[in-house]
C-alpha cells in the first residue's frame, strides 16, 4: 500500500498543488521545503514553477513525482480483487494492492512485490494498462505520485490473506464495484477507467 515516506524537511500543510480542471500548480509544489536538503541553509527559494535553489551553496532542487504501481487482479470468474486500507491517508476505504517503487526497482518488480507483501498471492505476469496522477497526503505531506496500474495474473488463490497496510480482502463483480468507496483519489479514477472499459467489452455487437 502506498504509505512510505519521511517527515523531514517539512512543514504541515492542507494546501492542494494541482488543480482538478487543469492540473496546473497553485502552490509551488517544493512549498513545503523550507530549508536546502545539501547544506539546511534556510535561503531556499523558488528557482521556476518546478525547482528550488539554495542562495548558500548554489544547490537546485528539482520537483518530480514519485513513482507507484496498482495491481488489477480478476480470479476465474472474473471477479476483481479489492483490499480495505489497514491505514491512513483514506483508512478503511477501499483500494487495489499496490504502492511505491522502491529504488532501483522496476515497475514489474514492485507490482509483483506489493501484491506479495498484502496479500501473499504470486504474480505469474503483468501488463501495463495505464497512468493516472495523484497527490497523496502521508502524515501532512503532499506527495505527488504518478500511478502506473497493472493487469496481473495469478494463477493460485489458496494463499490469499490480508497482510502489511490491508485489513480485508475481497473478490468484488465488476458490475457491483462503486468508484465512491475508494478513498484514494487515483484509484478512484482507475476504477471508473476500467468499469467503463467493462461496460463496453459488454455491450451486445450488432449485425
Amino acid at each position: 500500500m502506498i504509505s512510505r515516506l519521511a517527515d523531514q524537511n517539512i512543514c504541515t500543510s492542507t494546501n492542494h498543488h494541482i488543480n482538478k480542471s487543469s492540473h496546473q500548480f497553485m502552490n509551488h509544489p517544493l512549498h513545503q521545503f523550507r530549508f536546502c536538503p545539501k547544506c539546511g541553509s534556510s535561503q531556499f527559494a523558488e528557482n521556476n514553477e518546478k525547482s528550488k535553489k539554495c542562495a548558500a551553496c548554489g544547490f537546485v532542487y528539482y520537483f518530480n513525482s514519485s513513482a507507484a504501481v496498482v495491481a488489477v487482479i480478476k480470479n476465474a470468474e472474473g471477479e476483481i480483487l479489492v483490499a480495505r486500507r489497514a491505514k491512513e491517508p483514506a483508512k478503511g476505504t477501499l483500494d487495489l494492492p499496490g504502492g511505491f517503487i522502491d529504488p532501483y526497482e522496476t515497475a514489474e518488480e514492485a507490482v509483483r512485490r506489493e501484491v506479495g507483501e498484502e496479500t501473499t498471492l504470486h504474480v505469474v505476469s503483468s501488463e501495463y494498462l495505464f497512468s493516472i496522477p495523484n497527490i497523496y497526503v502521508y502524515s501532512g505531506f503532499e506527495v505527488h505520485t504518478v500511478d502506473l496500474f497493472f493487469r496481473c495474473i495469478v494463477d493460485d488463490f489458496h494463499d490469499l490473506h490480508p497482510h502489511d497496510d490491508v485489513s480485508e480482502l475481497q473478490f468484488i463483480t465488476p458490475d457491483k464495484l462503486s468508484p465512491a468507496d475508494f478513498g484514494l483519489t487515483s484509484i478512484r479514477q482507475g476504477v471508473e477507467k476500467l468499469l467503463r472499459e467493462y461496460k463496453h467489452t459488454k455491450r451486445p455487437h450488432r449485425n
